[in-house]
């Protein structure tokens, strides 16, 4: 791919008076990545204060951008309900940063109605449940070869390495008809693209690597298409969609269903882990969904949603939000509000009916793939159970080492014992 690599470099960097332009976000304070930050499992003291405090308030940003946190439940509801006021448009995201525009990922998360309206249209057939059930067995299937995989790593073996992160990225490669042989350099694309402690200028290769990749895999897909999804979409809409609109509905489909299944799955495993009562029940299949939802609610591994900019002047819960002013919504702080109980830090899944979790977002831009999240993370944690009734970290839980700063919180190694 270094024939790739290099080409997608020369279209991330803009000749611009003034150097590198992504030399400042390389650097960002802890005062701005602190909502990403987190004590163990859990937010930090900070973001319940601010939510109690200040639902919707100032953000300390470079560049002159005001940028506004989100933190409370309802009015993190408002923002990604709001189809008018706010714009996903990367473009406009892009421009108040300066960042490049050669690095616009475009998909869903980052489009607009009418684009937006069109493109999901498009898409919105594939993950309907009829049509992913013919992905069950295929899943399950996965998931019993990264058993026997975590089976013969030894002791101790790499939770993540060995089944949280293939699972997903396997199941991501049979629906889209990626070649297998590809994971690798996916799963580490789509890690590098979330992982802000390195730098956005990290990220923002990573996403332009992965765009050229599907670019090069349509012009195939348009030759001879498959049984993918990719090839499902040239066949149904190959005259109405163009190749960049569809690379980039590729590459929403691999991160948004790649790295956010992964570390559902190795966080989800490590609560299982350290609760025997809550462990005993999945494995005996009892309260599966409900035990789903809580871990999704308290775990929340997409911390932030997709940045909106204010293209009128508009309040939020009263506050007063200016024309272009970026607003991030903080969905670990929305999922933790005493809306959802007296304790809300406590993963509970005998919590009961109530208030809908926003771990998959809300409104128009709610995550397209989350029905296919829970089918994988349904199967996998009772077979995990199941096969390792022993199984525990091989270290302190304490210990366990999470990302500092990674918009999908998670962890890149969970040592376990499985015996």
């Amino acid at each position: 791919m270094s024939a790739v690599r290099s080409q997608v470099l020369g279209l991330l960097m803009p000749r611009m008076a003034g150097g590198n332009p992504y030399g400042d976000l390389a650097s960002l304070p802890d005062e701005v990545l602190w909502p990403l930050h987190r004590d163990g499992l859990d937010p930090v003291d900070l973001l319940a204060e601010t939510r109690g405090r200040e639902p919707v308030s100032r953000l300390p940003a470079p560049f002159g951008v005001r940028v506004w946190l989100v933190t409370g439940y309802e009015p993190v509801r408002e923002v990604l309900c709001a189809l008018e006021g706010f714009s996903n448009d990367f473009a406009k995201f892009a421009g108040r940063i300066r960042i490049g525009a050669g690095a616009d990922p475009g998909g869903l998360g980052f489009s607009d109605p009418p684009v937006h309206t069109r493109l999901r249209r498009m898409l919105t057939p594939e993950f309907t449940m009829r049509r992913l059930a013919r992905l069950q067995p295929r899943i399950e299937a996965i998931v019993e070869d990264r058993l026997d995989a975590l089976s013969a790593a030894g002791v101790p073996a790499d939770l993540w390495q060995e089944w949280a992160l293939p699972i997903p990225a396997l199941t991501i490669c049979e629906l889209l008809g990626v070649p297998v042989a590809d994971r690798a350099y996916f799963q580490q694309l789509s890690t590098d693209r979330f992982d802000l402690a390195g730098g956005a200028r990290a990220s923002l290769d990573a996403v332009a690597d992965s765009l050229a990749y599907f670019r090069e895999l349509i012009t195939k897909e348009r030759r001879d298409p498959g049984e993918g999804l990719l090839g499902a979409l040239v066949r149904s809409h190959g005259a109405e969609i163009d190749d960049r609109e569809l690379a980039g509905l590729a590459d929403g489909v691999l991160t948004g269903g790649l790295e956010t299944s992964a570390s559902m799955l190795a966080l989800g495993a490590l609560v299982l882990m350290t609760d025997a009562t809550m462990a005993a029940r999945m494995r005996a299949g009892d309260d599966v969904d409900a035990t789903v939802e809580e871990l999704l609610r308290y775990l929340s591994v997409v911390q932030v949603a997709f940045p909106r900019v204010a293209v009128r002047d508009l309040q939020i819960a009263g506050v007063p939000i200016r024309a272009g002013d970026v607003v991030m919504c903080s969905l670990s702080g929305a999922n933790r509000d005493r809306l959802f109980g007296d304790d809300p830090d406590r993963c509970d899944p005998d919590r009961g009916p109530g208030r809908s979790h926003l771990a998959f977002g809300h409104g128009v831009h709610r995550c397209i793939g989350a029905e296919l999240a829970r089918m994988e993370l349904r199967t996998a944690l009772p077979a995990l159970l199941r096969r390792f009734p022993l199984l525990r970290p091989a270290i302190d839980p304490a210990e366990v080492r999470f990302r500092r700063a990674s918009i999908v919180f998670g962890v890149d190694c969970l040592p376990v014992r499985t015996t």
